[in-house]
């Protein structure tokens, strides 16, 4: 398995690479410091899973160009925050996990585990106090217009699972979960499973 980590500090990419080939098998990281040597990377051969910190000058650009031109090819995002609007941002671009620099360990393998099965990572994160969220306040779940069907499949969702997943867990097809998360986005009035997952941890409560 290739991974390709994009992180400016070479004590980071040592560390990251270190737990990477420690837990996953046959896990080969390359790592770069900077978003040109990553697009040269990308251009050499696709990995099977990108690393990114979007503190490196370009990252977010970078983020944005995977998804648009590698649309199948998952990216976690190393973030040094855990703010709400920083991780909807960076979901709503394409990452498929968005994990904080204060996470321990295994929470990071599982993570990376989670994402490379198809599913999404999405931490406990904290609400800006200026920013109130949109859409229903905490706690208002049962007020969302949704079936109890459609409500579990949210409940799936805040776990990572992708639509694949949820519907072995449901017994039903991938297309009537999708129909499902369908309602789930327009109830949380986001555009993406993944903004689902987040607003939906938030408002949880």
């Amino acid at each position: 398995m290739q991974v390709l980590l994009v992180d400016a500090f070479p004590m980071v990419r040592a560390a990251l690479t270190g737990l990477i080939e420690q837990h996953f098998a046959g896990a080969r990281v390359q790592g770069v410091d900077s978003v040109a040597a990553a697009r040269a990377a990308l251009a050499q051969g696709i990995p099977r899973l990108v690393l990114l910190d979007l503190q490196v000058d370009g990252g977010f650009e970078l983020l944005q160009q995977i998804h648009r031109e590698h649309l199948l090819l998952p990216v976690v995002v190393i973030s040094g925050g855990d703010d709400t609007e920083d991780a909807l941002q960076a979901l709503g671009a394409g990452a498929m996990g968005y994990v904080p620099e204060r996470s321990d360990l295994d929470t990071l393998v599982q993570a990376l585990r989670l994402v490379l099965a198809g599913g999404t990572y999405v931490p406990p994160l904290k609400q800006r106090a200026a920013q109130p969220p949109a859409g229903p306040a905490p706690g208002e779940w049962a007020e969302l217009p949704l079936t109890p069907r459609q409500k579990h499949v949210l409940h799936l969702l805040t776990q990572g699972l992708s639509n694949k997943l949820i519907a072995r867990e449901l017994g039903v097809s991938v297309e009537t979960v999708k129909d499902h998360v369908a309602a789930v986005l327009k109830a949380l009035g986001v555009s993406s499973r993944t903004q689902a997952a987040v607003a939906a941890t938030q408002k949880r409560g």
